[in-house]
């Protein structure tokens, strides 16, 4: 099988399809159940068994935190494969104004490069806590920018509103991607689903689309067909998968979906459809 299609990010090629890493680390949007089942069970080598499936099909960009957890888990991918991931980090940052808070973000700043990422997005929790609709501004990211380029990395933004991609731009800010909540259904997008298709399509750098099966609300082939079907050829999708197999799915999916054909999957069976199965 070709490795899948890739798009550049500033100098930095990546693969369109992106690991999401909420199904590995805890974080269902289901329920607190489903969140300490994830936690109990997904090891680094369940883990690690999933993200091999990915890089062996060319999809190397990776969504994340340094959770040990995850680190580990990377190790052991990259030794099995012989494939380095491309690590998008997503720190959350000391937003207190106290005196040293520059200090701590500097360091959180480098913990992330000597991680070994490439692209830094400040996380949803502090990028949407700075934007400002008033004076259309995303307070002190520019700031944030300066310290990630020096830290040697590629400056992004990680947000829950659709503001943040358009102020981005319209302030020349520094950033060479963003993130923007996109699925068939409005999953946790706060404007209606045509809406930030058209910003999306306005948007000068490439855009990453994540929950695009609404965290496990749409079948695989709605979501990314959707998502496939209305996106620019810079643009990427990160999904998170819990096995190898639902890995292999949503890869042959969606090369099925960029190159017109029937996919490949084999479908669930059930009693009920059995009359409409070919006779042997």
């Amino acid at each position: 099988m070709a490795d899948f299609p890739r798009t550049q990010i500033e100098d930095l090629s990546v693969s369109r399809l992106l690991m999401g890493t909420n199904w590995w680390l805890g974080f269902s949007h289901t329920s607190a159940a489903k969140d300490d089942e994830i936690k109990r069970t997904m090891t680094p080598e369940r883990i690690a068994d999933v993200m091999e499936v990915f890089l062996n099909a060319g999809v190397d960009g990776l969504f994340g935190h340094p959770d040990p957890k995850l680190v580990e888990a990377i190790r052991i991918a990259q030794d099995r494969t012989g494939r380095g991931v491309i690590i998008f980090g997503t720190p959350t940052l000391d937003l207190s104004g106290a005196t040293d808070a520059d200090d701590e973000n500097h360091r959180i700043f480098d913990e992330f490069a000597e991680w070994g990422c490439h692209v830094c997005l400040p996380h949803q929790q502090t990028t949407d806590a700075l934007l400002d609709r008033r004076t259309r501004t995303i307070r002190d990211m520019d700031r944030y920018c300066a310290m990630i380029r020096d830290a040697g990395m590629i400056p992004g933004l990680s947000t829950h509103m659709p503001e943040a991609p358009v102020y981005a731009d319209e302030t020349g800010l520094d950033v060479a991607t963003y993130i923007q909540m996109y699925n068939a259904v409005g999953f946790l997008m706060q404007i209606e689903v045509d809406w930030v298709h058209r910003m999306i399509w306005q948007r000068a750098k490439p855009v990453i689309t994540i929950k695009p099966l609404a965290a496990g609300r749409v079948l695989p082939l709605v979501g990314l067909a959707f998502n496939w079907s209305t996106l620019r050829d810079c643009d990427m999708v990160c999904v998170g998968t819990s096995t190898p197999d639902e890995a292999r799915d949503v890869i042959e999916i969606s090369l099925s979906l960029l190159e017109r054909r029937m996919s490949r999957v084999e479908l669930q069976k059930t009693r009920s459809k059995a009359s409409v199965e070919p006779e042997a």
